[in-house]
């Protein structure tokens, strides 16, 4: 797969329900970083430590081309401050069928990465993260 299949993969796995910045870009780094040969097509993510912790602007990047394919919805949250991103119809009906074809375990490990950072909130998120991955902090504004 791609880096763009992993998003739109991992977007499937919330059935429609939108990510905020913080847990996409969590969440592709967990599944970039524990699963390394997952994108086996073109280049991966290359996460940076940064403000809230890992960090590769290409993760909108493909969202954001996922949405002009009509598999992803950005939108502005109700507090206008940021973007979601979430899988459209059509991106739920495709991700899926991505998941399906990956091993049982990849699969799994995606769906729970997607339930894990989408259950919690932003500063449980990134001190998680920074408890796990403490070289992820080198650059970090956010103060647990």
């Amino acid at each position: 797969m791609d880096r763009r299949e992993l998003v739109l993969a991992m977007l499937a796995a919330a059935n429609g329900r939108p990510y905020t910045p913080v847990q996409i870009q969590k969440a592709v780094f967990l599944i970039s970083r524990n699963m390394p040969g997952v994108i086996d097509n073109g280049l991966g993510f290359a996460f940076e430590p940064y403000d809230y912790g890992p960090f590769d602007a290409n993760v909108y990047s493909e969202a954001e081309a996922l949405a002009r394919e009509g598999e992803a919805i950005v939108a502005r949250a109700a507090n206008g401050r940021w973007n979601t991103y979430a899988a459209s119809d059509h991106g739920v009906d495709r991700g899926s069928q991505i998941l399906d074809r990956l091993p049982y375990e990849t699969s799994q490990y995606i769906r729970g990465v997607s339930e894990w950072v989408r259950k919690l909130n932003f500063s449980t998120l990134v001190k998680s993260i920074y408890d796990a991955y403490p070289e992820m902090r080198a650059n970090s504004i956010f103060r647990t």
